[in-house]
């Protein structure tokens, strides 16, 4: 029993953080994590977790596993697989029926734990992508039971200045999916929305805030810059996580090896890891 209050108090006192990987809509790939999660213009695989409407930009077939530690304990552990699928023939560097994702994520350990299984769609347009996206949670307290919930949510991208300037949004949970009936037992409500600032192929500037409805908002920024075109290096800030983040990604043929390091000065250190791969080539 100690070590279940112990558990759950290390969740609790680190909740502002914590819900970056529990229920709340979280941090998906190295790459966003290096960026200090500032990753709602993003466009890959892992766009199915953090801003849908990415998901339209996917133009080959690709999987993606995720694994993070939070300060060096296993209750603080999420592992992430996620697939990206194009529909249709690829015409204009978009696929002509959309792009559909899938997710399976797991948070926590055998006293406390989070399972979410989501599936989103994407479509881009000429400049605008849109997409959507459903979850089912689970959160389950050993010896207490579990509790499910059903999530929906809407992301879009704007290129405001094609190939140079991106704005993202994304609505979490827009329909306020409950855990429980009791007061404030509900999944978090989360809008995020940004910029990503591209003056070159191998510079990007991204910035974004994120405001659940029942905290403060975070402000986040990153920035990337290709080294050569398999390497990249990254560094970000989250202010609300008082996190400074770092990382590298490395290109291999199909594969994609991103890892990330994060900093909290009281908790100390977090590391990511994402390893992809894209299933068949991207036509040109």
């Amino acid at each position: 029993m100690p070590k279940i209050y112990l558990s759950l108090s290390l969740f609790l006192l680190t909740s502002p953080l914590a819900l970056a990987q529990g229920n709340g809509p979280g941090i998906r790939g190295a790459r966003a994590a290096a960026l200090g999660n500032a990753s709602v213009t993003l466009a890959d695989v892992w766009a199915v977790g953090n801003n849908v409407a990415g998901l339209g930009q996917v133009t080959s077939a690709a999987v993606g596993f995720y694994a993070e530690n939070r300060y060096l304990s296993r209750a603080l552990n999420t592992a992430v697989l996620a697939a990206a699928l194009p529909v249709g023939s690829l015409t204009d560097g978009k696929a002509t029926r959309g792009v559909v994702g899938f997710e399976a994520q797991r948070f926590g350990d055998k006293l406390y734990s989070e399972q979410r299984v989501g599936a989103g769609y994407g479509y881009r347009g000429s400049l605008v992508s849109v997409g959507a996206r459903f979850d089912v949670l689970q959160v389950s307290i050993e010896g207490l039971g579990s509790k499910r919930a059903v999530a929906v949510s809407l992301g879009g991208q704007a290129e405001v200045v094609p190939n140079r300037l991106v704005f993202g949004a994304y609505l979490y949970n827009l329909n306020q999916a409950r855990l429980a009936e009791y007061d404030r037992e509900r999944v978090p409500t989360v809008l995020k929305a940004g910029l990503s600032f591209r003056p070159t192929d191998k510079v990007m500037l991204n910035a974004e805030t994120e405001k659940d409805v029942d905290q403060a908002a975070d402000f986040k920024a990153g920035v990337e810059y290709l080294v050569i075109e398999a390497l990249a290096v990254r560094g970000g800030f989250s202010t609300l996580s008082r996190q400074t983040t770092g990382g590298v990604g490395l290109k291999a043929g199909q594969f994609r090896i991103d890892y990330a390091a994060a900093w909290h000065t009281a908790l100390g250190l977090s590391q990511h890891l994402a390893i992809g791969v894209q299933l068949n080539r991207a036509a040109k």
